[in-house]
């Protein structure tokens, strides 16, 4: 019984996290943890978006056409009416039927885009805390293994002034290999976070452009002849198309233009 339990501690002793400990020190757990976290959150965008990230599918692209063809109401009625199980999962198919809605209603100009921008937004939101996870693990890491380094070679320079600068290099190397190993996992962990980063940002500007393209066809199409004769009536309608390019929110897209830096 106690033969085992010895055998038990010795495997501890010898386990992955001591060995890590041995390698780089107290940092080299760290690093460990928040790469761990990364990876997690990484996962959890990459499944969160295969669901519920806004799409431009097939059927919102045929029915976009015919309401500019003919806008009538069979158009969001017939979309809702085929939207399967995986299509009410789509933001972009609610934003695209909810603004034919109003616009065949007859709402304020101004308030479906206040609307529209408002909702865009929110379908972009839930993907800003991953990214911000993912981008802080980027620039901490190496910061983190910068700080393995000064620890490694502060315990090199004390071993060094307790045998009042007679070390040898067997007495220095265990410092120096601390502080070699924290700052290369640090940049291991940095330089695919980084990536990584960089990359869900473009994919978030083609979500959001693809999201004001369709949105802004929708709106541009003219509804009835009095509707029409109302909005051309309206200061700067001329414009109205260059406005609505931005539906999903000026900030955003400026947090987005800085999300890496």
């Amino acid at each position: 019984m106690s033969d085992s339990l010895l055998t038990d501690a010795a495997g501890i002793s010898t386990g992955p996290v001591s060995q890590l400990m041995e390698m780089g020190g107290p940092v080299m757990l760290v690093l460990l943890a928040i790469a761990m976290v990364g990876i997690v959150t990484f996962v959890y965008l990459m499944l969160f978006g295969a669901f519920f990230a806004p799409r431009l599918t097939t059927k919102l692209k045929n029915a976009i056409t015919v309401w500019q063809q003919n806008p009538d109401s069979e158009t969001p009625a017939q979309l809702k009416r085929n939207a399967g199980r995986y299509s009410r999962l789509n933001p972009l198919h609610h934003l695209v039927v909810n603004t034919m809605n109003a616009r065949l209603k007859g709402a304020d100009p101004q308030q479906i885009r206040e609307t529209v921008a408002r909702d865009a937004h929110h379908a972009l939101e839930p993907f800003e805390a991953p990214l911000k996870i993912i981008e802080v693990i980027a620039a901490l890491a190496p910061l983190l293994g910068l700080l393995g380094t000064v620890m490694g070679m502060m315990e090199a320079f004390s071993a060094m002034a307790a045998t009042e600068g007679r070390a040898n290099a067997s007495q220095l190397s265990g410092g120096i290999y601390e502080a070699l190993t924290t700052t290369a996992a640090g940049l291991v962990i940095a330089i695919p976070f980084a990536a990584l980063a960089a990359w869900i940002e473009f994919r978030l500007r083609r979500i959001q452009k693809t999201i004001n393209s369709a949105l802004v066809t929708v709106l541009a199409v003219p509804v009835t002849a009095s509707r029409d004769t109302a909005v051309e009536d309206e200061p700067g309608t001329e414009d109205q198309p260059r406005r609505f390019v931005n539906v999903s929110g000026t900030s955003r897209q400026g947090r987005l233009a800085n999300a890496t830096g």
